[in-house]
């Protein structure tokens, strides 16, 4: 009825308020789970999309660096300037992609783990308000450093090593009748000086990728022992 309101003692849901309802908060729980799951998995193949350009640039500038002796072999060297640049744009979307796969996994780790053996116990005691935390204050949790090695480790130092040998081979094999430091050369940059800038840069490539540290991101597959819970009796 119009103008009529509710007697002040009757209980009222409040929005967003505490969830003491074990059912309710399962359902809110699963919810999130998916959401969470889903935001990972597009984050995911955004990661796969740098890979991808960048294999397909790296595959192209190759076919064309060696399709003619008259090539420029700077190319290469563009090559390695433009898979830097993917590097440097896939470890930006990695830390935001770890951001949703710490979730998952401390959903994962805590709730379903806990679930389908309550033997083992939760990994963290108050996950929880972990959660409720990082909702509240969204944080990254991986450092750009960690990012970039990485995504070094797994994909990007392989397909530099291809480029740099590509361009030595290049300036060596493929023109056999000039002097490789010649050959090396670009414009009335000395050969030599070009040599020491791909081996600075690529040091520091590989010293990111294998320097040792504390690892941020909790939760990934790493190399080791492989679990037995396959394996026939």
């Amino acid at each position: 009825m119009a103008g009529s309101s509710l007697p002040e003692d009757e209980p009222t849901d409040e929005v967003g308020g505490a969830v003491d309802d074990m059912a309710t908060l399962g359902a809110l729980l699963g919810d999130t789970y998916r959401g969470e799951l889903d935001r990972e998995t597009t984050w995911r193949s955004r990661l796969d999309q740098t890979t991808t350009w960048s294999v397909t640039v790296m595959a192209a500038i190759l076919t064309w660096a060696f399709s003619s002796g008259d090539n420029p072999h700077y190319i290469i060297l563009i090559g390695v300037l433009a898979v830097g640049t993917f590097l440097s744009i896939e470890a930006r979307r990695y830390r935001d992609y770890d951001v949703y796969r710490a979730r998952v996994r401390l959903i994962q780790g805590n709730l379903l783990a806990n679930t389908l053996n309550p033997e083992t116990g939760v990994e963290h005691e108050n996950w929880r308000a972990k959660l409720s935390e990082d909702y509240q204050r969204p944080t990254l949790k991986v450092t750009t450093f960690e990012a970039l090695s990485n995504r070094l480790r797994r994909i990007y130092l392989p397909l530099l090593t291809v480029l740099v040998l590509a361009w030595v081979f290049r300036i060596t094999a493929f023109v056999p009748a000039e002097e490789w430091l010649t050959t090396a050369s670009i414009a009335a940059v000395p050969g030599w000086i070009i040599v020491g800038m791909l081996a600075v840069c690529y040091s520091g490539a590989v010293a990111i990728a294998y320097w040792p540290r504390d690892r941020e991101a909790m939760g990934e597959f790493r190399e080791g022992e492989t679990g037995e819970w396959k394996t026939n009796e």
